[in-house]
């Protein structure tokens, strides 16, 4: 996989996101006999809340879609696969243990909660307390928290890149920064299979949160189309693409709920080349819309399946933040996919540690090729 690359220069502050910073000291890091936990922010108070989300409109559920058994021969199948991020001067997965994981993005020590690393830390204390960053706060993926900088104070963006296209990593109140470097795998596999088509290709990137994946397609030569709930992610993915010098290419930014987009694109008769699908476990759309992943996502990978055209290339399907086997969703894109012929791959995308060499696993992803 290419690196994330910090590309240097100034610290840029927006206004009205910005993270709440504290000067207090200590890592939530500790090799002693006790338990090595962090010690967690209190839960933010209901000023805290972004008054446009408690003031949404509810949305009625949509009808649940009728699925019928697909005949025909399923596609060939890979399971057990895993797709792995090796550290680089530009990302890596320092150390992790204790509940806890350190990460260097670009010029920048971070350290985030992660339930999945049960294990003891390899490095020391020492090297933990050289973090620029901490997040502290809720434990869970979407859980709200704040960040504390034990140096000095830092902006609320910085510059990154990915394979040479610059973007913003952020300190969110959500633990993320703006990027899942795991998914480069991803991001790699998309842009050969678009470069070696020959012909135009059409990419949808639903759930598409900052935009890498699309800036990455649209410079591979694709006709792209992002779709998120968030206006704030959308935000930032625009200022991504301006970053990034691909203002010119062809994306179309669509804020909205993504079950309710793609079900409008089948009855258009719109169809994708590509389809790139990345839902959290549960989220809201803009209008109140409730996605539950195991209620939701049977519907969703059979509306990809509708709108594909009529010579496909991919669809990419990652699970973050769940309790099951990769097999859950591999026999789901494997019966969705039945009758169209190709592969269907499934595993585990993982970051190796610089530490120790250990494997430190981040979601579940099922993708059909044709």
């Amino acid at each position: 996989m290419h690196g994330l690359k910090s590309s240097g220069g100034k610290i840029r502050k927006a206004k009205g996101l910005g993270p709440k910073a504290s000067a207090s000291k200590g890592a939530p890091h500790r090799q002693a006999a006790v338990k090595p936990r962090p010690q967690f922010a209190k839960a933010p108070r209901p000023a805290d809340i972004d008054p446009q989300q408690k003031s949404a409109p509810r949305s009625e559920a949509a009808p649940k879609r009728v699925l019928t058994r697909r005949t025909g021969v399923r596609p060939q199948e890979r399971t057990g696969f895993i797709l792995e991020t090796s550290p680089s001067d530009d990302y890596a997965l320092l150390d992790s243990g204790n509940g806890l994981k350190l990460e260097q993005y670009g010029p920048y020590r971070i350290v985030r909660p992660e339930g999945q690393a049960i294990w003891l830390p390899a490095w020391d204390r020492t090297e933990w307390d050289q973090a620029d960053a901490i997040f502290t706060g809720n434990t869970d993926e979407e859980g709200v928290g704040r960040w504390h900088f034990p140096k000095v104070p830092l902006g609320e963006t910085w510059p990154l890149a990915y394979d040479g296209i610059p973007f913003f990593g952020r300190f969110t109140s959500f633990r993320h920064v703006g990027v899942f470097p795991e998914q480069g795998t991803h991001w790699s596999h998309m842009d050969q299979l678009i470069r070696n088509a020959s012909r135009p290709v059409k990419v949808l990137n639903l759930f598409g949160y900052t935009g890498v994946a699309s800036l990455v397609a649209a410079r591979a030569g694709a006709e792209v189309t992002h779709v998120d709930a968030s206006k704030k992610a959308i935000v930032w993915a625009r200022e991504n693409q301006e970053m990034a010098g691909l203002s010119s290419k062809p994306i179309r930014w669509i804020c909205e709920d993504a079950m309710k987009f793609v079900a409008r694109e089948e009855r258009r008769g719109s169809g994708y080349d590509i389809i790139l699908l990345d839902p959290p476990a549960y989220g809201r759309g803009p209008n109140g819309e409730v996605w539950q992943l195991f209620d939701n996502l049977p519907d969703m990978v059979d509306l990809c399946r509708s709108i594909l055209t009529p010579k496909p290339l991919a669809v990419v399907l990652t699970a973050y933040s769940i309790r099951a086997s990769f097999f859950a969703i591999h026999e789901l894109m494997r019966d969705a996919f039945t009758g169209l012929g190709g592969k269907v791959e499934s595993g585990e995308l993982i970051l190796r540690e610089r530490s120790s060499d250990r494997a430190l696993s981040t979601s579940l992803f099922s993708r059909w090729s044709a």
